[in-house]
């Protein structure tokens, strides 16, 4: 299947969800359509931008949905387990602490005893997972929070440019993830260092609740349009520039040549190997970011890309990245739409990430699972 065709099924895709599931940010867009008259204005040669539709969703996953899980013979794990527990409210019965090995990836035998593990321990009330490690991120070819949430996917790792097998949890209106579709959405609490983990928990603490009014600066959605033909894929679905003031957020589409200092960042995106701009950043408690290339997700990995721990090093809250080739599939990146719309309605940072990805098998989810800077 040729990569046109898989991009027009994407999209197709997209607008079939939004019709399914209902009217979903009418609000949002129609705020957005009323903005300035320099909101409508497209940057030079870009095409002509629209908003698409997602779901109206209700309600968002607490600590009393999320399960941890520590690997005891991990130290990191450990400290940043218990800091968690500590400023999230965990509860007791929800925690998983066992042994693993602490190496970048698993054998499918080996993921198959944690996986056990996690179905044993966790009950039915426990929606979602946060794993406390930065290592192992990867199953074979499959990243470790996609083995956990939709089974490990040995076909992948034939091709791994192949198409993966799609998401149900892809731009739904669920809150409830293993309730209504019997799957647990998982995040890595990963870090390069402990005291780096617990500055990224605490901004995740901070920024729930703290966005979304009238009034005041607002926060900048930034997507930034590169000269890499192969990675810049993902820019024909930024979305309309413009404030949408209705949700306290600007829209900012901005060419890489023109990143000079940006200030209330609450999400980026961008397709490049190597992010050049991150001192540049002011980020605010919550923000999203990532950048489309091939291994930002081998997280502790010396590959000549940009790890995905780079940006929340740098200030980010969750980001997201791939552990193995995945050519450039759009459906195997978050899809830009899709996860600022969601984030606006009040999900998480673990919800807006994994519902803006379509084909999630080689792509590991990493930051705060429950910051929430948009919730009411």
């Amino acid at each position: 299947m040729s990569p046109n065709l898989l991009m027009r099924l994407y999209l197709c895709l997209c607008a079939c969800l939004a019709a399914l599931l209902g009217a979903p940010t009418a609000a949002m867009a129609q705020a957005a359509a009323s903005a300035p008259a320099a909101a409508a204005s497209a940057v030079v040669n870009q095409p002509q931008r629209r908003w698409m539709a997602v779901p109206r969703v209700s309600g968002r996953l607490t600590a009393r949905d999320l399960g941890l899980v520590i690997n005891t013979a991990d130290p990191y794990s450990v400290a940043v387990g218990e800091y968690y527990i500590d400023k999230r409210g965990i509860p007791p019965e929800q925690v998983l602490r066992l042994e693993l090995p602490v190496k970048p990836v698993l054998s499918a035998t080996e993921f198959e005893l944690l996986a056990a593990q996690v179905r044993e321990h966790m009950g039915p009330q426990v929606q979602a997972l946060a794993m406390a490690w930065n290592q192992p991120w990867a199953v074979e070819c499959n990243s470790i929070t996609s083995a956990l949430t939709l089974g490990f996917q040995p076909d992948a790792c034939k091709q791994t440019c192949s198409p993966n097998r799609p998401s149900g949890y892809f731009n739904g209106a669920s809150s409830r993830p293993y309730t209504e579709l019997g799957l647990r959405p998982s995040m890595l609490l990963a870090t390069r260092s402990v005291e780096s983990a617990k500055a990224l928990i605490d901004r995740g603490v901070a920024s729930d609740g703290q966005l979304g009014r009238r009034g005041g600066p607002p926060a900048k959605a930034v997507f930034i349009s590169t000269q890499d033909r192969a990675r810049n894929v993902r820019s024909v679905l930024f979305p309309p520039e413009g404030l949408i003031s209705a949700r306290g957020i600007e829209v900012d589409l901005r060419q890489a040549s023109e990143t000079t200092q940006l200030r209330r960042v609450i999400l980026m995106q961008t397709g490049v190997s190597r992010v050049d701009v991150l001192d540049n950043l002011q980020w605010l408690p919550g923000a999203l970011a990532d950048h489309l290339t091939s291994y930002g997700g081998q997280l502790l990995g010396s590959h000549g890309q940009m790890s995905v721990l780079d940006w929340l090093e740098s200030g980010a809250t969750a980001s997201f990245g791939t552990v193995s080739e995945p050519c450039n599939h759009l459906q195997k990146f978050p899809h830009p739409q899709v996860l600022l719309l969601h984030y606006l309605q009040g999900e998480t940072a673990l919800e807006a990430y994994w519902k803006s990805v379509a084909w999630p098998a080689q792509g590991v989810f990493v930051g705060e699972p429950l910051a929430a800077p948009f919730a009411r």
